[in-house]
């Protein structure tokens, strides 16, 4: 009766572990999006803050001293090169060149008479009519009345120099300052003679500086063929405004600092921009894009496919027995969506692109999409074949 029991009880186990093991079932597949990784070619742009600056600044000051008569421009308005824009009283300059006139035609008359006598004893001195005395003071006179007659004509053309000065012209094609006079006032020459100050913004310069830590990594990965430049170093400069607009018009560099600046650690770029519109003023802070160089063989992946976890950041791969495996990379910078990965990943290794809050290590998956494994890219991304 025992032995009954038993055999009753085990066959009574077996059965409960059977219908056990039929209600747990292995777990469906989880569905996720996926990209395979591919190496591919994409453009490194570098995004600093700029400042805008004039290209070129000119402070008008006075040059004569006077009293102030007009002012021709609008205040904080554009003016055109040979544009008058100050006014002084030419009253007294007008007479300074009557005077200097009259000084260089009684000098004339003196020169003309000191001729004619010298030419007169000519041939008395040739006769030994007159004493060589005579001969050589009249000689002398002539000399010292042609002179004479030079230093008229330079008293003459500073007088008429003075009056050009007393109206004073734009030297350039710029934005004018606010005046530091007003009409009436008297002025004059020296450390307080600012009238106003033009400021040529276009072509307008925009500085950025590059930090020395950026510069070497830049030089390693150059060094290791993971970062190309342009042909002869010629960058595309693309300025992005505070409320991201971009500038409708691409800079160049024109100029780097060949020193760092100590203070900072930087160093100072200067690109130049058409800036035909005004839309840029000096002072102003901009977003800076140097554009040009290219990442050749880069791996990207989506911003959403990457994880933070206890141990670092990490990416799900697909094994070829469709489950996930975490696998440590070591990202980069940044393109577009995308993380650049600089270490972790391969050619032809599959990830989860998105759903990732659904898996864990060693989930089984179900690819239902394939997302591309290049970004879409930008009309002058395609143009320059990128």
């Amino acid at each position: 009766m025992s032995a009954i029991k038993t055999t009753f009880v085990l066959f009574l186990l077996l059965f409960l572990t059977a219908c056990s093991k039929k209600q747990s079932p292995p777990p469906a597949p989880v569905p996720v999006s996926a990209m395979q990784v591919i190496a591919q070619t994409i453009p490194a742009d570098f995004q600093y803050v700029g400042v805008a600056e004039s290209s070129h600044i000119v402070q008008l000051r006075a040059r004569v001293e006077g009293y102030l008569e007009q002012i021709l421009y609008k205040e904080g308005g554009l003016v055109r090169a040979s544009e008058l824009m100050f006014v002084l009283d030419q009253r007294p300059f007008i007479d300074s060149v009557d005077m200097a006139k009259g000084e260089v035609e009684r000098q004339k008359a003196v020169l003309w008479n000191a001729q004619q006598t010298k030419n007169r004893m000519v041939p008395l001195y040739e006769q030994n009519a007159v004493s060589q005395k005579d001969f050589d003071y009249a000689i002398a006179a002539e000399l010292a009345a042609e002179a004479d007659l030079q230093v008229a004509a330079a008293h003459l053309q500073k007088a008429e120099l003075n009056l050009s000065f007393a109206s004073v012209q734009a030297p350039v094609t710029g934005m004018a300052s606010q005046a530091k006079f007003r009409e009436g006032a008297l002025i004059a020459p020296g450390p307080d003679s600012l009238l106003t100050t033009i400021y040529v913004i276009d072509p307008i310069w925009v500085n950025f500086c590059v930090s020395e830590g950026d510069i070497l990594k830049a030089r390693y990965e150059v060094s290791k063929h993971l970062l190309l430049y342009p042909k002869d170093m010629h960058f595309k400069i693309e300025v992005v405004m505070a409320d991201n607009s971009i500038l409708p018009a691409e800079g160049v560099i024109d100029f780097t600092d060949p020193a760092l600046q100590q203070s900072t650690g930087t160093m100072l770029v200067r690109s130049v921009l058409a800036n035909p519109n005004g839309w840029l003023k000096p002072g102003q802070f901009v977003r800076v894009i140097v554009k040009g160089a290219t990442r050749p063989s880069a791996i990207i992946v989506p911003q959403t496919a990457v994880q933070q976890g206890p141990s670092g950041i990490f990416v799900y791969v697909i094994s070829k027995e469709g489950k996930t495996e975490v696998r440590p990379i070591k990202p980069g910078d940044w393109y577009k969506d995308y993380w650049i990965v600089e270490e972790g990943l391969s050619p032809g290794d599959v990830i989860v692109a998105t759903g990732v809050n659904r898996v864990q290590n060693g989930t089984p998956v179900h690819i239902v999409h394939m997302l591309p494994s290049s970004p879409q890219a930008d009309p002058e991304e395609e143009h320059l074949g990128l």
